[in-house]
């Protein structure tokens, strides 16, 4: 069964130029790129480093490059839209110093632990502004492909849904995330949780354990993460980053299962990342009497950098009134961070001890 699948994001109907607050790798990658090929306007950008900041603008061809927030606040068009990307640290701070009501896309995660979350939604409720978010797996090509699917009810009841990612990971790549004490579920496991509630809703419970590896001083580099969605649904996250064993067994995939059919999406930008190999998309929509068959659809774009396109739309959309629900608001996401809370409380409480059974 051949089906025209609707994937790509509804663009915002005004402009709305965007000042960059940041000017990290993820700027570079993937904000910058996204940006122009939809067509946003970027009106300046601001960095501690002002000779980053500098260089971007060179090279993408951003007029302003402000000395501080504060000068950039004071220059900017009344209808700018703010793009966050520093470090969680720097949230609270640079967010005080905007106006109030303002449009606001923040980097994830929210905050480093759920204090700082609430902190930062208690903030943003305060200044009255749109905030989202930038959990942008949500809108990466391969996951709005799927969520059509499921929405029109082609593969019938979800009953599993599951994320597993075994890979070599250059966390090197990373120096201010690396040295984190909550590394793999805060900086990266975190994206799957979201992308999981964006689909079924807030679990029941979690259940987890997050790992080091023996010869490695990251605080963490494996997790596994089961979501309680009941006795039906099956919800899961597995994730290896020390698999340096060439790429003939890596494997990073999606997968929903329904009682219709079935969706896999290979997420091709963290195999050999930061190169990434290309995505794939297939289906199984199963007919009566007849065997099932996987369809293989090519999707345009990937999640770096397209991905990125959909939420910074989403939210000018949202921003602009042609749309009531931003999807990764503050106050949605809280939740993500919730659930990422339980996760390390349930890593560090750990499960049912079998000695205690064993005495029994």
């Amino acid at each position: 069964m051949s089906i025209d699948i609707k994937y790509k994001p509804e663009l915002p109907q005004t402009k709305q130029p965007i000042i960059i607050i940041g000017a990290g790798g993820i700027v570079a990658d993937a904000h910058l790129p996204a940006y122009k090929i939809a067509g946003f306007e970027v009106h300046g950008i601001v960095n501690r480093t002002k000779e980053r900041a500098q260089k971007l603008a060179d090279t993408f061809g951003i007029p302003n490059v402000y000395n501080s927030v504060a000068e950039a606040v004071k220059l900017a068009p009344l209808n700018a839209v703010y793009d966050l990307t520093i470090m969680p640290e720097q949230y609270i701070e640079t967010l005080q110093q905007l106006p109030d009501g303002s449009a606001v896309l923040i980097q994830k995660p929210m905050g480093d632990d759920f204090k700082q979350a609430k902190e930062i939604l208690e903030l943003c409720m305060a200044k009255n502004f749109k905030a989202a978010i930038n959990f942008q797996l949500r809108f990466a090509p391969f996951v709005s492909a799927a969520k059509y699917l499921i929405d029109q009810g082609l593969i019938g009841e979800l009953y599993d849904m599951e994320v597993r990612v075994t890979i070599k990971t250059p966390w090197e790549i990373f120096p201010h995330v690396i040295i984190h004490p909550r590394l793999e579920i805060q900086y990266h496991s975190i994206h799957y949780v979201d992308l999981i509630r964006s689909f079924l809703g807030n679990p029941e419970s979690v259940l987890a354990k997050t790992l080091k590896h023996p010869a490695k001083s990251l605080s963490s580099s494996r997790s596994t993460i089961l979501l309680d969605y009941g006795d039906t649904m099956h919800a899961v996250i597995n994730t290896n980053h020390d698999h340096d064993f060439g790429p003939d067994h890596q494997e990073s995939y999606i997968k929903w299962e329904g009682t219709k059919g079935a969706i896999v999406a290979k997420i091709g930008l963290l195999m050999d990342y930061p190169h990434g190999v290309p995505d794939v998309f297939e289906y199984c929509i199963v007919e009566d009497g007849k065997t099932p068959e996987w369809q293989r659809v090519q999707l345009d774009g990937s999640w770096f950098p397209e991905a990125f396109i959909g939420t910074m739309a989403n939210l000018m959309r949202y921003n602009e009134g042609s749309i009531d629900v931003l999807h990764t608001s503050v106050e949605d996401v809280i939740q993500t961070m919730a659930v990422v809370e339980s996760a390390y409380q349930s890593s560090d409480i750990g499960g049912v001890k079998v000695k205690e059974q064993l005495k029994n």
